[in-house]
């Protein structure tokens, strides 16, 4: 079955402060007509015979309103002391013959003794190591989710690439992936180093990157979300910064066509279908499927929502409900990706092993 998921948007509204926190856990069905009123009214007071005050009694339950979410602030602000930590690093690429950057998530707790799982984000065109956390809020979502118990406690590796994850003109991003960066995560880190403890994703030309890796190489990653993938097929939109990356540009700066389908996810497909798909005498193929999780905004120019219903379709055909895709109000920005970054996570570890991190040391 193709699992489609359609996000709607929620028109913001001019309200103040103390009921925004409070409409967060209130659990009235008609919060905002029965509680706004509460959070709008001027502090009131009345004067009484004798010379005392009294508050009105709008004002009185203000107050009361005040010190629950005072509490709620103070809850707060614990869950941001027991965070992850994120920090920044860089190690000699032989592939590259330069340093190769990345910016590194560990989970609050984390411990050398453990093995912890392990995704991989990659960066967008012309982005970098930082976009992750400094736009994309992982550190907070990450966070977030482990602390509700929807993800377990992991490892996020953040790489920063010139080129589109392809062994293109400019650098052999790929090879340098495979070759250098995971060797280093995985010999400097306490992260699992088998598949099932191990995914990848990525968001627009890191969404294709990632989309590749997984099919080009299936043994190493238990599932892979791709977040308005610039797999477009059979070549970039005009509009598309493909057309001008030095990736993909030759010695006379055209846009080279060939190199684009010979990296593109198509050219993947057969050798990936063949790796997994179950034998004729009913033994299992080589390797399972990768769970793909796809998202896009209904609104993207350049069209991610058609290309991404594309790769749905040539995916259902190799497994049949392994791949979700999730369409989002909005376009080819960071808003949607953040709004659909949860769920490409939870995705990707319903397939994940994380029980692993249970050996930490306390």
């Amino acid at each position: 079955m193709e699992q489609e998921h359609r996000h709607t948007a929620i028109g913001a509204q001019p309200i103040n402060l103390l009921y925004l926190l409070h409409r967060a856990s209130c659990p009235r069905a008609g919060c905002y007509a029965d509680c706004r009123s509460l959070y709008l009214v001027p502090l009131t007071i009345v004067p009484t015979p004798g010379g005392r005050v009294r508050f009105s009694s709008n004002t009185t339950r203000l107050f009361t309103r005040a010190r629950a979410l005072s509490l709620l602030i103070g809850a707060l602000l614990s869950f941001q002391a027991v965070a992850g930590e994120v920090s920044h690093h860089r190690f000699h690429s032989p592939t590259l013959g330069h340093d190769y950057p990345y910016t590194l998530y560990l989970p609050d707790g984390y411990h050398v003794d453990a093995t912890y799982p392990v995704v991989y984000l990659l960066h967008g065109s012309f982005g970098n190591e930082h976009d992750w956390t400094s736009r994309g809020r992982l550190a907070q979502t990450a966070d977030r989710l482990i602390k509700a118990g929807h993800i377990p406690p992991a490892v996020f590796v953040m790489p920063g690439s010139r080129s589109w994850w392809v062994d293109g003109y400019n650098e052999p991003a790929r090879r340098a992936f495979f070759d250098d960066l995971m060797p280093h995560i995985e010999t400097t880190y306490a992260v699992g180093t088998t598949r099932e403890q191990r995914a990848v994703g990525g968001l627009s030309a890191g969404g294709f990157g990632a989309l590749n890796f997984a099919l080009e190489r299936p043994e190493l990653f238990a599932a892979v979300a791709a977040l308005s993938p610039a797999s477009y097929v059979p070549v970039p939109p005009s509009n598309s910064s493909a057309h001008r990356h030095p990736a993909f540009l030759d010695a006379e700066g055209q846009f080279d066509r060939a190199l684009w389908e010979r990296v593109n996810y198509p050219a993947y497909l057969e050798a990936y279908r063949l790796a997994v798909t179950p034998r004729a005498d009913d033994r299992p193929g080589d390797t399972p499927p990768v769970p793909a999780y796809i998202s896009a905004g209904r609104r993207d120019v350049y069209d991610a929502e058609y290309h991404a219903r594309l790769l749905r379709q040539a995916l259902e055909r190799i497994q049949p409900g392994q791949v979700r895709l999730d369409l989002y109000p909005g376009g080819h920005t960071w808003r949607v990706w953040r709004a659909s970054l949860p769920a490409a996570l939870t995705f990707l570890f319903q397939h994940v092993d994380g029980d692993a991190q249970a050996l930490a040391a306390p």
